[in-house]
């Protein structure tokens, strides 16, 4: 069984993060990030400045409906607009996510009636309704936009799926906003289907995402409001006093909403993962080495930590990191790094091809000496997806019997484990720092050297 399964996982389609313009859909789980309306305001792009135009009039054409006193079909366009399953963004560990109630939608909607500004000129950046109204943050903001966008990622799903040859079914789309008739609307086309929920899946472009929404609370309220706007320092209100004091000083939220216009440079879309600099990784080496063998002051744990992050950033983008997970073997808690085998690279697509590798799992062993009960718990995980590779990341060279049982285990199950020490991890870096060839060689190097000790 894969761990944390991706859309070309399940299908088996060599694509990495890094080679697609669209965040890998999770099969069992959403992606954490969001779609940022203001990435599509600021961005150079025709076609982005567009369909945030189409988002704001969308939404703005609910205070239409307010204002011809159609307040309970507002309500039903925004409470349907208000969860996007199909797109798997935000933090569900199932999929499945709740709609905004009444009460809350009646309280959005009031935005058009008690604010005067809103009332005559509607919402330029419409997550500003964050700033006005408890109970909606980045998930919402996020989902009623690709409620809103829908018919635009029907089609980028369906060009993006033509592109790297993922299989589509026809399916019934929900709550699509058609932008003649002002309504949500259903409708069918051919689209990937995830496995686990049988439901349709939207792609998403990457440059849209971010883990918090240039515009939000958090941000108007520390950087802001405590700062610029509220004077007594001992005595700061409440959140819902504050939306509220926004609610009756317009002037003051769309002070905040310019200063965030004009640094608009400084937004950004958020990678699903990014590389730790060299310096970095160079300073997590220097703990790694400084560390001592085994359990004191929780030297096992700290070398784990350092080496997950120093494994993750240095093997990127060939290596797309999926999960450092723990497990219980024989009563030892044993930490394990798991990479989607995405056969970018030649020794990738050997290990494919040789062991059945679709995940390559790595075992972290803080130890003076590996021992033969190590290698053992290593080589009971190699099956299913894992395959019949694995890596031994640990302190030292294998001792020469631990070694010859390695060998053994490739004679008799044609399973290899290979070993990587404090030494390999100083090239890994120094390779890293060099940009000239890929740390990957270090174990691509390691493997030969393994295959060259195997019985021919």
């Amino acid at each position: 069984m894969l761990i944390r399964p991706r859309l070309n996982d399940f299908h088996d389609l060599p694509f990495t993060q890094e080679e697609v313009d669209f965040a890998i859909p999770f099969l069992d789980e959403d992606i954490p990030l969001y779609l940022d309306p203001f990435l599509l305001w600021k961005s150079p792009s025709m076609q982005d400045n567009a369909l945030h135009a189409i988002i704001s009039n969308s939404f703005n054409h609910l205070g239409h409906l307010i204002k011809k006193n159609k307040e309970k079909e507002a309500a039903e366009i925004l409470i349907r607009a208000s969860e996007c399953t199909e797109v798997g963004l935000g933090t569900s560990a199932n999929k499945n996510g709740m709609r905004i109630g009444e009460k809350t939608a009646t309280s959005i909607l009031s935005l058009f009636q008690s604010v005067p500004q809103i009332t005559e000129g509607g919402f330029t950046h419409f997550e500003e309704i964050q700033l006005y109204v408890d109970q909606i943050s980045k998930d919402r903001v996020s989902d009623i936009s690709c409620n809103f966008l829908k018919s635009f990622l029907v089609d980028f799903t369906i060009q993006q799926c033509d592109k790297h040859k993922i299989p589509m079914e026809k399916a019934r789309i929900h709550d699509l906003y058609d932008h003649k008739k002002n309504q949500l609307v259903e409708e069918d086309a051919y689209l990937p289907i995830n496995p686990e929920t049988k439901k349709p899946v939207l792609l998403v472009p990457k440059r849209w995402l971010r883990y918090i929404p240039w515009i939000n609370y958090e941000d108007y309220f520390d950087g802001y409001f405590v700062k610029e706007v509220w004077q007594d320092k001992n005595n700061v209100p409440s959140r819902v006093e504050i939306l509220e004091y926004n609610r009756k000083n317009y002037d003051v939220v769309q002070n905040f909403i310019r200063m965030k216009e004009k640094t608009s440079e400084d937004c950004k879309n958020d990678p699903l993962f990014k590389s730790i600099p060299i310096t970095s990784a160079k300073r997590k080496l220097n703990e790694i080495i400084k560390l001592p063998s085994g359990k004191t002051d929780n030297a096992d744990k700290k070398y784990e930590d350092h080496v997950c992050q120093l494994m993750a950033s240095a093997l990127y983008p060939h290596l797309d990191f999926a999960q450092a997970q723990s497990r219980t073997d024989s009563g030892a808690l044993i930490r394990d790094l798991i990479f989607y085998n995405n056969r970018s690279y030649d020794f990738l697509k050997d290990i494919y091809d040789d062991y059945k590798s679709r995940q390559i799992v790595m075992e972290l062993k803080n130890v003076a000496k590996v021992e033969r009960d190590h290698v053992n718990q290593l080589n009971r995980y190699l099956t299913d997806s894992f395959g019949s590779f694995g890596i031994l990341i640990t302190r030292n060279p294998l001792p020469k019997p631990i070694f010859k049982n390695t060998i053994d285990l490739w004679s008799g199950q044609r399973k290899c484990i290979i070993a990587l020490t404090d030494e390999d991890l100083k090239l890994m870096v120094s390779v890293y720092e060099s940009k000239q060839r890929h740390p990957l060689e270090v174990i691509k190097k390691k493997y030969l050297e393994f295959r060259r000790s195997c019985p021919s």
